[in-house]
């Protein structure tokens, strides 16, 4: 599997790959409506294309040359945060996960953090998986995000 940066251009794939993998992730979580509601927000390619201005780094893997996952990171502090990692549900298992938080943490060295740190649905099974890397939660947190909408998250750290 290879891992690149991604460019300006292809944010519309990000996009792409979020709306292939939310339902597979959220459906028993969430509302439809919900879900709907925070593609549009978080996922759309002029979202994206801002958090790529305001300086997130965008990181794609690809499988046999396919798109199979992404992860954006931002610093935040003496942090940095992992704002989103997906991997389609047929490749899930196979390391791309791993890879792209490898990845993290890589850049987080880089970047002189003292810690990553990221948002988990509390019913998400992806908690099992930081906990697996060594994450842990550093706190429990209910967000509201409009339109009657909440996320109800575990905020997960790694020391690096």
């Amino acid at each position: 599997m290879e891992i690149r940066i991604v460019e300006l251009s292809e944010l519309h794939i990000l996009e792409k790959l979020a709306r292939r993998i939310w339902p597979h992730t959220y459906s028993d979580i969430i509302s439809t409506e919900q879900m709907e509601f925070m593609l549009n927000w978080m996922y759309s390619t002029e979202t994206l294309g801002q958090q790529w201005q305001d300086g997130h780094e965008f990181y794609l893997i690809s499988k046999d040359n396919t798109d199979v996952g992404f992860i954006a990171l931002e610093k935040a502090g003496q942090e940095l945060k992992v704002n989103k990692v997906y991997v389609l549900p047929e490749v899930q298992g196979c390391g791309a996960g791993k890879q792209l938080m490898d990845k993290a943490i890589e850049r987080a060295k880089a970047k002189d953090c003292s810690y990553i740190f990221l948002q988990v649905n509390r019913a998400n099974k992806a908690k099992f998986f930081y906990e697996k890397l060594g994450f842990s939660i550093r706190r429990e947190e209910k967000f509201d995000i409009g339109h009657g909408f909440f996320m109800d998250d575990y905020v997960m750290e790694l020391n690096v």
